[in-house]
């Protein structure tokens, strides 16, 4: 019995708590209780939620749709971004999905390969259709290969490529022309081998008629034909490559002295475009050899008889001894040698191509010395001139300087507008470095939500639990209520006695004016069960009045 009449006054309280709050403030803080549901929801749901991160970024619509196909077959939760050029998904799966999307052959780069000729409707298709597909694929697949160079981000590729007419000797020449997206620029050396990609991928294609063009629009290969080393094209890529070359190199040798973007350098190459053939013949008088030599030897032998006369002794056997032995006899030889030599002869032909270098100009400027006083300001100290010479040395060194063709080298130490800001670094080290940069924002994100949560609890949720406690104590500036009827009763039959009425309580302040009008209910309550008493009790509220009027004032 006493548990249900404890209940009953529990119910009794609540309810007239809720009277005295009244339906206005009520409604208010219902709102305020599920804004504050709805906010803490919203912070648990985002710091339980995963990180999302970027599986491919600068997607066709093409490639879009076959990622976002398979996605949704192996029930990834995904995220598109950037009009559907990016598509992010848990930083825990990105490798294993990147893994089996290129297992898929996705992303294809927005071009159609060689897979186009795997669809079976192409079994009956013409011959020109056949021809246009091939030419598709092979557009599609040279762009794919290109766009896999580092600085290329994409790449599209159109061939033309003329059919061969019967009967005709002068077939025209195929050619190409590329379009890039570049990361960067792109070295002439790059370019050049972009055209002899192309070209060697296509019969009968040239790398002088592969023009390339990026996406700002520069010329990078004007596709003319004229790739041979001796144009002025390629003359005046040379120039820009050397120089390009050389500024690199002494960069590089300079700043790891010096310091990371401490050092401008500019060169200047004067090359010899004209092209010399020269033919030199040199004789070596000394450096004999016999080339012939020719001998001739001539003998002949006579004789003359004592008498001419013809007897019959001249007519007999042995009568010529005879004679040559009684007559003169005359005999002659002649000998004649021819030697022919022939003298050493070297002959030397010498072609100087255009593009010979035919002077250097370098000019260096270095920063000098900062160092950073006690008070914390920086201090600029320029260099010493030892230490200028012997950079000057490395820079000639670096470049093949050359007195006697004219180079010219200058290093001047000069100070630059932006001076290095001192890198400070706590004693204990710093997690930084080791944090990747999603981590960083993902720490920043909880930093920044769990205050959004402390400065709710402080100024919105603790002010209202407040304001609601303080609903549970008597209204400020109202009198108590005068005990129950019984004890009333009771008070009265003692006739002298008087009721000990609750000393007021502190005025109300202006800013608990709600509360004033909750306490001003109660107390209209209270006054309306004095009221009945009175009524109820007549003649001890009469004694009750007459022993206050005649009671001395203090």
């Amino acid at each position: 019995m006493k548990s249900s009449l404890n209940a009953g006054e529990t119910l009794e309280a609540a309810l007239q708590l809720i009277r005295s709050i009244g339906p206005t403030r009520l409604a208010a803080m219902g709102a305020v209780a599920v804004a504050l549901v709805g906010f803490f929801g919203l912070v648990i749901l985002r710091l339980s939620s995963p990180t999302m991160v970027a599986l491919y970024n600068d997607l066709s619509m093409e490639d879009s749709a076959s990622i976002v196909q398979e996605l949704d077959s192996r029930g990834v939760n995904y995220e598109l971004k950037g009009d559907g050029s990016v598509i992010a998904v848990p930083d825990g799966q990105v490798l294993r999905l990147r893994m089996d999307l290129a297992a898929e052959g996705l992303p294809r780069g927005g071009s159609v390969g060689y897979e186009i000729f795997d669809r079976s409707d192409t079994l009956g298709a013409t011959s020109f259709v056949q021809n246009i597909n091939h030419l598709r694929a092979l557009e599609g697949e040279l762009a794919r290969t290109i766009a896999a160079l580092d600085r290329v981000a994409n790449a599209r590729v159109h061939l033309v490529i003329p059919e061969r007419q019967l009967f005709v000797r002068d077939q025209p020449e195929p050619t190409a022309s590329i379009a890039l997206k570049t990361r960067g620029d792109l070295s002439t050396t790059q370019v050049r081998a972009i055209q002899h990609l192309v070209a060697a991928a296509v019969q009968g294609l040239t790398p002088g008629r592969v023009s390339v063009v990026d996406d700002t629009g520069r010329l990078l290969a004007d596709g003319r034909g004229d790739d041979t080393p001796g144009t002025a094209v390629a003359l005046d890529e040379r120039r820009t490559q050397l120089e390009r070359q050389l500024r690199s190199q002494v960069e590089e040798i300079v700043s790891s002295i010096v310091g990371r973007d401490r050092v401008r350098v500019q060169v200047a190459a004067d090359l010899d475009f004209s092209r010399v053939s020269e033919t030199t013949d040199s004789y070596d008088p000394d450096g004999r050899v016999v080339r012939s030599t020719q001998t001739r030897e001539d003998s002949s032998s006579s004789s003359e008889a004592a008498n001419d006369g013809v007897t019959v002794g001249n007519e007999l056997p042995d009568a010529d001894a005879q004679t040559q032995a009684d007559g003169r006899r005359e005999e002659s030889a002649t000998l004649e040698e021819i030697t022919n030599y022939e003298i050493s002869q070297t002959t030397r032909t010498e072609v100087r191509e255009a593009g010979e270098v035919k002077r250097l100009s370098v000019a260096v400027v270095v920063d000098g010395n900062y160092t950073q006083s006690d008070g914390g300001d920086i201090v600029y100290e320029p260099r010493s001139q030892d230490e200028l010479d012997r950079i000057a040395a490395l820079v000639r060194s670096a470049i093949g300087f050359d007195e006697a063709r004219g180079d010219t080298v200058e290093i001047a130490n000069l100070r630059f507008a932006d001076a290095p800001q001192p890198i400070t670094v706590p004693a204990g080290g710093s997690l930084l470095p080791a944090m990747t940069r999603s981590d960083v924002f993902r720490l920043a994100e909880i930093a920044v939500l769990g205050l959004l949560g402390l400065l709710v609890v402080l100024f919105v949720l603790r002010p209202l639990v407040r304001q609601i406690l303080n609903n549970d104590q008597p209204a400020t500036g109202a009198p108590q209520q005068i005990e129950a009827p019984g004890e009333t009763a009771d008070l009265l039959d003692h006739g002298t006695d008087t009721p000990q009425l609750a000393a007021p309580a502190p005025s109300i302040s202006p800013d608990a004016i709600e509360l004033a009008q909750a306490a001003g209910e109660v107390q209209a309550s209270s006054l309306q069960k004095v009221g009945d008493l009175i009524e109820q009790h007549p003649i001890e509220a009469v004694s009750i009045l007459r022993n206050w009027i005649h009671e001395p004032a203090t």
